[in-house]
C-alpha cells in the first residue's frame, strides 16, 4: 500500500492497485439493484405476498433508509482514522441481512414484515459501505480540485466491477426463481454464502493492495456548516436534479423487469439471459464511455447515454407476447447507455467539489437521491395493481406505459435538466489518458 501524500491524497503506483479498489464494487453491486428486481417476484412467489404489499413494502424500506445517507456521509468524512472498523462492520451486518432476505418465515404476513426488517438493515449497511467507497475513489484525483484524468480510471475499475456483479446477481438468482419452487430456499442460502465469501476476499483487497485511504484526518466542520457548504455550491446543486430524474427512470424498468419478461414478452425462462445480457452489454460498454468522456467531456458523454436509453424503451413499449428477440435488442442497447448511467454522474459530482470539500457528505446526497428513486420505483406495484394488472396474467398497456413509457419522459426530462448545469461542467476539453507506473 502507498503512503498518503502531504496533501492527504494517496498516489497511485502500482498496476494492482486500482483493480483491488474496484473489487468491492462486485459484491456491492450484487446487494443493490439486481437485489430490488428480484425480491418483489420471489417473495410472490415463495410466499404468496400480493402486489399492492410488495410495492409499499418497498417504498417504506427504502424510505426510511434514505433519510440516514447524509448523517452516514459525514461520519466517514469525521472518522477517517476508523474506516476499516466502519467497513468491516458494514460488511458483516450487510452479509448478515442479505441472508436474511432469501431465507423469510413461512407465513404470509410474518414473511412481509421481515422482508421489510431485513432490506432496512440490508441497506443501511449497504450505504455505510458505499458512501465510504465512493468517497474513498474521490480523494484518488488528489489533494486539490477533482479532474476526470484521475477520476476516470478508477471509476472504470469500480463500476466494471460493479457490473460483473450485477451479470451474477441477475443471471443466478433470476434461474432459482426460475426453478423448483421447493428447492428454492435452499439454493438461495448457498448463494448467500457465496455472496459473504466474495464481500470478505473485496474488502481485504481494498484494505490492503489500493490506494491508501487519506491515514491524517482533516478537520472537518459540524454538519450544519458541511450542509451550508453544499448548498452554496451551484454546480453540485444544478446536478442533483437530472441525476434524480435519471435514476427514477432507472430504478422504473429494474422494479418491473422480471413481471415484464414473464407477463408482457412471456418468456420466463429466459429472464436470467435477458438481465445477463443487459449488464453484460453495459460492462462491454463501461470502457468505451470512459475513453469516450475522455476525448468528447463527461457530460456530453452522459448526455448520448440518455439519448440511447431513451430509444431502447420506446422500442420495448411497442413489444408484447413472444417477442424474444427485440427483446435482447433492447437489452443490448439499454445495457450500454447504463454503463454512461453508472460511471459518469460520480465523476461529474467529484468534479464540483473544492480543496477542502467533504466528499463522504455528497455522495451521502447522491445515494440519497437515487434511493428514493428507488423507494418511488416501489410504488409502480400499487399502480400497476389499480391498472387492473396482477402478476401472471398479460401486462398488456399498462404494463408498457409504466415499464416503458414513464422512463422516457423521465429521461427525457433529465436531458432538459442538464441544459442547466454550469458552463465549466459542460465543455469538452479533451482530459489526458491516465497511466499509473509499474
Amino acid at each position: 500500500m502507498t503512503a498518503a501524500t502531504a496533501a492527504g491524497a494517496p498516489e497511485v503506483t502500482r498496476w494492482w492497485q486500482l483493480p483491488a479498489y474496484g473489487l468491492l464494487g462486485l459484491p456491492l453491486a450484487m446487494a443493490a439493484l439486481p437485489v430490488y428486481v428480484q425480491v418483489a417476484p420471489y417473495y410472490s412467489a415463495l410466499r404468496g405476498v400480493g402486489l399492492a404489499e410488495l410495492g409499499w413494502v418497498l417504498f417504506a424500506a427504502r424510505l426510511c433508509d434514505m433519510l440516514q445517507d447524509p448523517l452516514l456521509g459525514h461520519l466517514v468524512d469525521r472518522r477517517r482514522g476508523a474506516i476499516a472498523r466502519w467497513l468491516t462492520l458494514g460488511a458483516i451486518v450487510l452479509a448478515l441481512a442479505f441472508t436474511g432476505l432469501w431465507l423469510p418465515p413461512a407465513d404470509r404476513i410474518a414473511a412481509t414484515l421481515w422482508l421489510g426488517a431485513m432490506l432496512v438493515l440490508a441497506y443501511s449497511a449497504h450505504s455505510m459501505l458505499n458512501i465510504a467507497y465512493l468517497a474513498w475513489g474521490a480523494n484518488l484525483g488528489g489533494g486539490g480540485p477533482r479532474n476526470s484524468a484521475a477520476l476516470l480510471p478508477a471509476a472504470a475499475w469500480r463500476e466494471g466491477a460493479g457490473l460483473a456483479g450485477m451479470v451474477l446477481a441477475s443471471v443466478v438468482p433470476a434461474t432459482i426463481i426460475g426453478g423448483d419452487l421447493a428447492r428454492m430456499s435452499d439454493r438461495m442460502a448457498v448463494y448467500s454464502l457465496a455472496f459473504a465469501l466474495i464481500l470478505l476476499v473485496a474488502l481485504l483487497a481494498l484494505l490492503t493492495l489500493a490506494p491508501a485511504w487519506p491515514a491524517a484526518p482533516r478537520p472537518h466542520a459540524h454538519w450544519r456548516a458541511a450542509l451550508c457548504r453544499m448548498a452554496a455550491n451551484r454546480r453540485f446543486r444544478q446536478l442533483l436534479l437530472p441525476y434524480f430524474l435519471n435514476a427514477c427512470s432507472v430504478a422504473l424498468p429494474a422494479t418491473l423487469a422480471l413481471f415484464f419478461i414473464r407477463d408482457q414478452i412471456g418468456a420466463a425462462s429466459l429472464a436470467g439471459a435477458f438481465l445477463g445480457c443487459y449488464f453484460i452489454a453495459a460492462a462491454c460498454g463501461l470502457p468505451l464511455w470512459s475513453a469516450a468522456a475522455r476525448r468528447l467531456g463527461v457530460l456530453p458523454c452522459w448526455r448520448l447515454g440518455m439519448a440511447l436509453s431513451i430509444a431502447s424503451f420506446a422500442g420495448a413499449g411497442l413489444l408484447g407476447a413472444g417477442d424474444v428477440l427485440p427483446y435482447f435488442a433492447v437489452c443490448i442497447a439499454a445495457g450500454a447507455a447504463l454503463g454512461a448511467d453508472l460511471a459518469l454522474p460520480p465523476v461529474l459530482l467529484a468534479e464540483t467539489l473544492d480543496a477542502g470539500d467533504a466528499p463522504g457528505a455528497y455522495y451521502g446526497v447522491l445515494t440519497l437521491l437515487g434511493k428514493l428513486a428507488m423507494a418511488l420505483s416501489g410504488l409502480a406495484l400499487p399502480l400497476l395493481s389499480t391498472l387492473g394488472y396482477q402478476p401472471g396474467t398479460p401486462g398488456g398497456a399498462p404494463m408498457a406505459l409504466v415499464y416503458a413509457g414513464l422512463p422516457c419522459m423521465l429521461k427525457l426530462l433529465a436531458v432538459a435538466a442538464l441544459r442547466c448545469v454550469p458552463r465549466q461542467l459542460r465543455q469538452t476539453t479533451p482530459t489526458p489518458h491516465y497511466r499509473s507506473t509499474p
